[in-house]
Order: C-alpha cells, then structure tokens, then sequence
C-alpha cells in the first residue's frame, strides 16, 4: 500500500523538521537545550509514536478515513507544534 508508507513518510518527514527547527532554535539563541526546548522535543517524538501506532493498528474497518483522519491529525499536530516554536 503505497498510502500507508507515504503517510508515514510524511509523518517522519514533517515530525523531524519540527525537530530540527527547534535544534536550530537552541543553537542561534543559547547554544544549549533549554527546558522549554526539550519539552517540545518530547512531545514531537510522542506525537510521532502515537501518529505511528495508529498508522500500524490492524482492525480498521474503513481504512481509506482512518488515513484520511490521521493525516488531519498529524496536521493539527504540526501546526500546534510551530505555534509552540513560534512563541519561544
């Protein structure tokens, strides 16, 4: 299925650019990892668990809108998460 593994290309791809957004963050302010910045880091690497789990459940009745409705959800996720970086 050609859906599942973009989905999870795109779920790898967007998750560690927001990663590396604040990796640059640390690095053009303080040049460490503060608290605020590693908070942010584990909620993306969560937010990837659990966006990755639900990819992988297997007793999905309507497979094309359970997809459909983690790829809204990694959205909201995504921009939650900018919005966090943004307020750094």
């Amino acid at each position: 299925m050609a859906n599942v593994k973009n989905l999870k290309k795109d779920i790898n791809f967007v998750l560690g650019d927001i990663i590396e957004a604040v990796y640059l963050y640390e690095m053009t302010t303080t040049g460490k990892p503060t608290e605020a910045t590693n908070t942010l880091i584990d909620q993306a690497i969560a937010a990837f668990d659990g966006l990755i789990v639900k990819v992988n459940a297997k007793n999905v009745e309507n497979k094309k809108a359970h997809f459909k409705q983690i790829n809204i959800e990694l959205e909201q996720v995504a921009n939650q998460m900018v919005e966090k970086i943004n307020a750094l």
